[in-house]
This record gives structure tokens, C-alpha cells and sequence, in this order.
């Protein structure tokens, strides 16, 4: 009864963390809204329409619908990915990773962080505001020319784009950089008129609901908004509880993103200017996350005033996000066993720096955790030792007390008592090291640097599921060898469970990840041969 325990408390708490994962991430926590400061004006359904400034500032007149053709797509090319740029608001609307691949229609292709239609679409938006005309992501700009391309030795890469009405005349800048995830946009105003204008800055995403996907081929990954402070710190803002308590919060410096599995935009305002972070709905439904200036900057007549505002486009790399933005690396989610987590991402990485091969790196991160562990181990494996020694005295106590389970209970005890050995002694070193396992789990699940890491033969991606489900069932054999060095059930229904135990467990773990599964059947592997090793010594003595 005893030996059962530790193999069935694992696979509850297994259980329970999926459950719990899935249940979180459907229906997460959302933190307390902030007192409102200014309000959203109504949204055309066409398009989103851009947040108002101040209380004080008027509406944006909804611009009338240009032609089709009036807008035109601008192509830009770096070392870090192609991005397309619709002058229909200087939009940034597809961005496409190029050290980064994705699956289309059985076609590899680069990763598409950014969509401009369809389930998947997630763009980016940003523009002016204020009580004078100026331009959103609505207005029309003017482009110079239809491709940009990063030369070799260039180091920054600008592309501009024109508007001019009504006294005011813009020239918007994005700033790409050689190998890096991070855009800057900015805005250079001019004011041509006679009197002062003010301005605002806005800067947003716009991303579609999460395709559906079935719960044997998807994790508990959270995809959604997310938000940064100084002073609020980290905290996610699911979709579908935007409608429910939209975002208002005025800060000085932060961040807020869409994340991602792997990958995350986030909208970066200057760290020095106050801000005002906000969400809404649109119909679709389409969710909003962005920020706009907490305060105008005045342009005197003549003058001219520059805006701006940062992006950052790319894989959740924890050193590129920390590069980035303060904060920015808490968008790799490793839930609420980060502490256990980051060490051992950390330890991972300089290891797979060593051997060159995330698989290599699993399997060595493996054996030095069981290393770490391998006092705990021996304590339970010794506990089933005894156990097994004591099964045919426990074979003897249930013969003659028969069916009078009292009578057993109290039998066994006295039994454990004179042998001086504890029930549970099998059952809490493996407990103790579930934490680790999970922690474990989200490392390998969130780390980017596995997604279609290979390891050899067929595994070509550790962070997918092994396609021939070779790996799951060598770990179910494992388990069920393991079980037979363990003591055997008295109760013939244990006797069953024990039997069943690996088949469920191999089922469960065919749509693990690879690197996930691989780290088991190691584990399992040295779990054998320690666990034969502290047999053979108990037997020699």
C-alpha cells in the first residue's frame, strides 16, 4: 500500500497542475482597476479608433474611407526580419522573423509575429493627437520608395514617411537597428502655423482571440496583454477580461505587450514621460492594449517637436528582454515556480553553451539535479527496500487477521514500529521533488531557445512532441521496470493500478514535449540504476 502512494500522489499533483494551469489561464486573476482618468470615445466599426488625449481634448473626426489603392505597402529587410508597413498609417501590419520558423500549408517559412488579417492578426498602430487635425492610424502617408534593405556594415536602418494638413507637417521615422528586435519610432512635428499646438503620443497593438486548439495538442500557454510599471509592477491582462475592467492606469516608465508562446511585442514609452496605459474591446472582437501620452507637448509656431517611442518585436529571449526594456523578461512565464525556474534556465543554458545541443544540455541538467537529490533518493529507495524485505511478514499479518482491516492496520503498524521504519518514508522524497519537475516543465515549455532545437535522429524540435512517440514509450518501460523493482501489491486492485499507471502515464505524455519527455526517461533511467544500487548494498549487508 505503501509504495503505491508516492507513484499516485505524483500523478495527482501532475494532474492537478495541468488542471490548475488550464483553469489559470482561462479565467486568471486581474488586478484591481485604477481610478479613471480619461475615457476611450466610441469605436467605429471599421477600424479602431484612436484614444483620446485628455478629457479636455476633442474627438478625432473619423477620416472618410480613402480608396483601396490609395495605400501602398513598404517593404523593410534587416538582418532580423522583413516588415511590411502600410502607409495607411504607417502601420506596421506583418513582421516576419527570419531566424524563426513556422509550418504554412506544409511549407516552411519565417515566423509571422505580426498578421494583418485573418484569426491571426496582430498588428501595431500608433499616431497624434490632438485638438487640430494631425495623423492617426488612419491617415494616408507619403512614402519614398517601396523597399528598404539593410546593406551589409550599415548599421541603422531609417524610413521615413510624410504627412502634411492644415499648418502642421510630420515626418515619421522607424528605426530599425543590425540584429536587433528593437524598432524605434518616432514622430518629428512641425508647426507651420501661427499659434501653439499641442500634441499627444499614442502607441498600440490590435490582436484577433486566440485560435482554439484542442487540449491534447495545447499547453496551458498564456496569450494575451500584458503590463509593466515601476510602481505596479508585472501583472497580465487576459482578453476576455479587458470588457470586464478596462485598463486605465497613469505611470512614468513601464512597458505593455501582447504576449506570445515564445514570442512578444510590447510598446515601450519613454522612461521619463508620464503615460497613461489602456485596453479596450473592439467589435470582432478585437483587443486593444496600448499607451498614450499622460501630457501635450506645446510646438510653438515655427518650431519643430519630436515624439517617440520604442518596440520591441521578437523571440522571449530573457537576455534580449532584459536588454530591451526593465521588466520586459517577465513575459517568459514560468508561473508561480519562477524562482525554481530561472536558476534552471540559467544552469541549462551555460551548459548547452558547452555542449552545443539542448538535448545534451536536458540530459546532464538531469543528472545533476538527480545528484542534488541522490540523498533524498537513497532514503526513498531504501524505504522500499525494507518494504520489500517485510512483504512476506505483511503476507503473514493479512492471512491471519483476514478480512478484519482494523485488526491489519494495527498489525502493520506495530509492524513499521519494532522495524522502525516510516510508512511515508517512500512517499516524501518524491514529493519534495515535484517542484523541481514542474519548474522544470515551464523552463523547457517557455524557452524559446528549444522551439525547433534539434537532438538527434528524428527529434528535429525538442519543443514539440516526439512525432513517433518513441521517446514517451521508452518512458513508460521505464516506469513499468521501475515498478518491478518495487515491492509487490498485496491488494490485487493496487496490483492493477500499478500495472495501468505506466500505460496512463505514457498516453499523457505523448503530446509532452520532447525535451520534456526526454528529461523523464533519463531521470527514470537513473532512478533505476540507484534504485538497484541501494538494493545490491542492502542486500550485501
Amino acid at each position: 500500500m505503501n509504495t503505491i502512494r508516492p507513484i499516485l500522489y505524483v500523478l495527482l499533483v501532475v494532474i492537478l497542475f495541468m488542471l490548475w494551469n488550464d483553469w489559470e489561464h482561462r479565467l486568471p486573476p486581474v488586478s484591481p482597476q485604477a481610478p479613471p482618468s480619461t475615457s476611450l470615445p466610441a469605436v467605429p466599426s471599421a477600424a479602431p479608433a484612436a484614444p483620446h488625449a485628455q478629457a479636455a481634448a476633442p474627438a478625432l473626426p473619423r477620416p472618410a474611407p480613402a480608396a483601396p489603392e490609395a495605400a501602398r505597402l513598404v517593404t523593410v529587410r534587416t538582418q532580423a526580419f522583413t516588415a511590411t508597413i502600410n502607409t495607411r498609417g504607417a502601420s506596421l501590419v506583418q513582421l516576419s522573423l527570419r531566424d524563426y520558423e513556422a509550418t504554412h500549408h506544409g511549407r516552411q517559412s519565417a515566423y509571422d509575429l505580426l498578421s494583418p488579417s485573418g484569426d491571426g492578426e496582430f498588428i501595431n498602430q500608433n499616431g497624434l493627437l490632438g485638438r487640430h487635425p494631425y495623423p492617426n492610424q488612419d491617415s494616408l502617408y507619403t512614402a519614398v520608395r517601396p523597399l528598404y534593405a539593410m546593406t551589409p556594415g550599415q548599421t541603422r536602418l531609417r524610413v521615413p514617411f510624410f504627412w502634411q494638413k492644415d499648418g502642421i507637417r510630420v515626418t515619421k521615422t522607424y528605426t530599425f537597428t543590425r540584429d536587433s528586435y528593437v524598432v524605434g519610432v518616432s514622430y518629428a512635428v512641425q508647426n507651420l502655423g501661427k499659434t501653439p499646438r499641442a500634441v499627444y503620443f499614442y502607441d498600440q497593438f490590435v490582436h484577433a482571440p486566440p485560435p482554439k486548439t484542442h487540449f491534447y495538442h495545447s499547453a496551458p500557454i498564456y496569450i494575451g496583454a500584458a503590463l509593466y510599471t515601476p510602481q505596479g509592477k508585472y501583472q497580465k491582462r487576459p482578453f476576455p477580461a479587458m470588457a470586464r475592467h478596462p485598463l486605465n492606469v497613469t505611470a512614468r516608465g513601464g512597458w505593455v505587450a501582447v504576449s506570445q508562446h515564445y514570442f512578444v511585442g510590447a510598446a515601450i514609452p519613454p522612461a521619463t514621460q508620464p503615460v497613461i496605459y489602456y485596453d479596450q474591446v473592439l467589435p470582432g472582437p478585437r483587443y486593444v492594449a496600448g499607451y498614450k501620452s499622460a501630457a501635450p507637448v506645446t510646438i510653438a509656431p515655427g518650431a519643430t517637436e519630436v515624439l517617440q517611442g520604442r518596440l520591441f518585436l521578437g523571440p522571449k529571449k530573457p537576455s534580449l528582454l532584459k536588454a530591451a526594456a526593465p521588466g520586459l523578461d517577465l513575459t517568459v512565464d514560468y508561473g508561480w515556480l519562477t524562482v525554481l525556474a530561472q536558476p534552471l534556465y540559467w544552469v541549462l543554458r551555460h551548459i548547452e553553451s558547452v555542449t552545443g545541443n539542448w538535448g545534451w544540455a536536458i540530459i546532464l541538467l538531469t543528472v545533476l539535479i538527480k545528484l542534488i537529490f541522490f540523498p533524498l533518493s537513497a532514503a526513498s529507495f531504501k524505504s522500499m527496500a525494507k518494504m520489500r524485505q517485510l512483504q512476506p511478514r505483511m503476507a503473514a499479518l493479512k492471512e491471519r487477521h483476514g478480512h478484519d482491516r482494523t485488526a491489519l492496520q494495527q498489525a502493520m503498524m506495530e509492524l513499521y514500529k519494532t522495524e522502525k521504519m516510516n510508512p511515508l518514508g517512500g512517499c516524501l522524497p518524491m514529493i519534495v521533488q515535484i517542484p523541481v519537475f514542474i519548474a522544470l516543465y515551464w523552463v523547457l515549455l517557455e524557452s524559446v531557445a528549444l522551439r525547433d532545437a534539434p537532438f538527434v535522429l528524428w527529434i528535429h524540435n525538442l519543443a514539440a512532441p516526439d512525432p513517433y512517440f518513441v521517446l514517451p514509450i521508452l518512458m513508460g518501460a521505464s516506469m513499468l521496470f521501475q515498478q518491478l523493482l518495487n515491492p509487490a501489491m498485496m491488494d490485487p486492485t493496487q496490483r492493477k493500478i500499478m500495472m495501468i499507471m505506466p500505460i496512463l502515464f505514457t498516453g499523457f505524455f505523448l503530446f509532452f514535449p520532447a525535451g520534456l519527455v526526454l528529461y523523464w526517461v533519463t531521470n527514470n533511467v537513473l532512478s533505476i540504476l540507484q534504485q538497484w544500487w541501494v538494493m545490491e548494498r542492502m542486500k550485501a549487508r
